[in-house]
């Protein structure tokens, strides 16, 4: 069984950046892929960005260019660099991490706000 954990989340103005971090309880290259995802109020939950066991990346249309996706597989850790953040970016984000059986943490707040 493999926790994972997020961190980082916040308060942030809008055009502020924060690093979202999340540690797993074991090697993440057990997994075939990792992914950061978001839910905000109301809507249902969306991937934002997907990095795969070998490092590429995928990501939404929404955060292309502003949001950046990496892995420290020594400390088993990914990494969520978001900039330029905009109000419609506040949500819980998640992390996940998949091989026959997927992993969630337990999410963690940003709020986009003036």
């Amino acid at each position: 069984q493999v926790q994972l954990v997020e961190s980082g989340g916040g308060l942030v103005q809008p055009g502020g950046s924060l690093r979202l971090s999340c540690a797993a309880s074991g090697s993440i290259l057990s997994f075939n892929g990792m992914g950061w995802y978001r839910q905000a109020p109301g809507k249902e939950r969306e991937l934002v960005a997907h990095i795969s066991r070998g490092g590429s990346q995928d990501y939404a249309d929404s955060v292309q260019g502003r949001f950046t996706a990496s892995r420290d597989n020594a400390k088993n850790t990914v990494y969520l660099q978001m900039n330029n953040l905009k109000p419609e970016d506040t949500a819980v984000y998640y992390c996940s991490g998949w091989s026959t059986v997927t992993y969630w943490g337990q999410g963690t707040q940003v709020t986009v706000s003036s």
